[in-house]
């Protein structure tokens, strides 16, 4: 069964962002090749669900981390590369035998723009596959102790798991039509009859080892790219466990996009699989429930997560309910945009499907009463499903008291919010229990906000400017 999860969540999470907001991917894309990219993009929109090549992954890329590796190819010559790849046209195909002609010709292959992108792109085919040698001969992998630090597949495993494809590259490379490029020092120009011959084994004879080899190469800069991203920020390396685990271990969890985030620690466990979340506006409820998400989905990508530590038994799909706009192409309330998508959980639940749920503030969208009595009901419900994960945030703190009573694998935690001198200020840590902080009046009150109604312009705030 593959990893799912579907737009809604990807727009609360801001994995690929829009209007011009930094996304996560945007976060971890350092790549320096196109195709580096896409390999990076294709680990974002398809997660895996599968424990052994989560691992695989994640060991991989701490062993780069470690090893501090960094690329060692000039990244404009992919450019150059792809371009000439391109043209497969048998007829721009260059022969050595046009040589009987060059005194005539030469002036005009000067100037043809053709054969400069065929030269170029010879050029920089040699020294890529010349680099690419040294690398996986030399010292560009070398296997390392492992550090111990952290968890998953440690430096040493993520190292004999890159041999694997350090051999298929050479074995690539021991093509014997190949070795006459790996010794050409061409300090000067080539000359035409070089590239000719040259063009011939690049570019139609074996231009299937060079896609491959190349393929290898963007995926070491993927490998390289992330691993460099991690370091600098300080991300850690997650272990994968097997679904029937049903357990997460999250220690010193952020949000990667918030300054000076705070990090939380959180356990969920078949006997605890519902997170009853309170706390007062601004309290830091969504901001914690989108780090959870965006490290359950990064660890699912295999890719660091920005954690101290995490332990987690994978899942079958990710679904969030942060950000849910009205449908108004047919109508729908916010309310009933909510029904619909508990709706889509429950189907999803009904399949057997292990999934890692966020609610924010659940039935925001109807009176308190019908608010109160859903919320109870739903997650009363959800709580049963003790296969899967939940993660609930609600302002309607009588439903704590009910369900606390009801279902011992309810967790309950809160955000705090303390007054200081008649200011909010909010701790941003997770504490147990369930809260009762209301401060909503507070903050209008020291807006001004009423005294503007009542007598007009008011003197502004530390925080407006005219």
């Amino acid at each position: 069964m593959r990893f799912t999860t579907d737009q809604q969540t990807l727009e609360d999470l801001n994995i690929f962002g829009k209007h011009g907001v930094d996304s996560i991917y945007a976060l971890f894309n350092r790549t320096y090749t196109r195709g580096g990219a896409a390999i990076l993009e294709d680990c974002f929109r398809y997660p895996l669900a599968d424990v052994e090549r989560i691992n695989q992954r994640c060991g991989l890329i701490r062993y780069f981390a470690e090893a501090a590796v960094g690329f060692p190819f000039r990244p404009e010559t992919f450019d150059q590369a792809e371009l000439y790849l391109a043209n497969a046209d048998e007829r721009t195909k260059l022969s050595a035998g046009e040589q009987s002609l060059m005194g005539k010709v030469s002036r005009l292959i000067a100037a043809d723009s053709e054969y400069k992108t065929i030269y170029n792109g010879v050029v920089a085919l040699v020294e890529i596959l010349q680099i690419l040698r040294r690398f996986v001969e030399g010292a560009g992998v070398r296997e390392r102790p492992a550090t111990g630090a952290g968890s998953g597949v440690d430096a040493r495993s993520g190292a004999g798991l890159y041999r694997t494809e350090q051999e298929a590259i050479v074995a690539l490379l021991a093509e014997p039509a190949l070795q006459p490029l790996m010794l050409d020092d061409h300090k000067g120009k080539l000359s035409f009859e070089n590239v000719a011959q040259y063009d011939t084994v690049l570019r139609f004879r074996h231009r299937d080892i060079i896609r491959r080899l190349l393929q290898h190469i963007y995926q070491l800069d993927m490998y390289i790219s992330v691993a460099k991203v991690a370091r600098d920020r300080g991300f850690s390396f997650a272990e994968a466990l097997p679904k029937e685990r049903h357990f997460i271990r999250l220690e010193g969890v952020y949000h990667p996009q918030v300054s000076s985030a705070v990090p939380n620690t959180l356990d969920i466990t078949p006997d605890s699989n519902v997170i009853f979340l309170t706390g007062a506006n601004m309290a830091g409820k969504s901001t914690f429930m989108k780090s959870l998400g965006i490290a359950l989905f990064l660890g699912h990508a295999g890719l660091p997560v920005p954690a101290a530590k995490m332990v987690f038994s994978v899942r079958d799909a990710i679904y969030t309910t942060i950000n849910l706009p009205d449908d108004l192409g047919m109508g729908a309330s916010h309310f009933y945009a909510e029904v619909l998508r508990v709706k889509k959980m429950a189907r999803e639940l009904s399949l057997g499907k292990s999934l890692f749920v966020i609610f924010d503030e659940l039935f925001r969208g109807t009176n308190v009463k019908d608010a109160y009595e859903a919320t109870v009901a739903l997650t009363t419900a959800f709580a049963g499903r003790r296969d899967s994960m939940f993660v609930i945030s609600t302002h309607i703190i009588e439903a704590g008291e009910v369900l606390g009573e009801r279902n011992p694998n309810i967790s309950f935690v809160y955000l705090p919010t303390r007054l200081r001198e008649g200011v909010p200020v909010y701790t941003y840590t997770l504490e147990k229990g369930v809260t009762a902080d209301r401060h909503g009046m507070v903050i209008i009150q020291n807006e001004g906000i009423l005294d503007i109604l009542k007598n007009g312009k008011p003197k502004l705030t530390k925080n407006e400017t005219v």
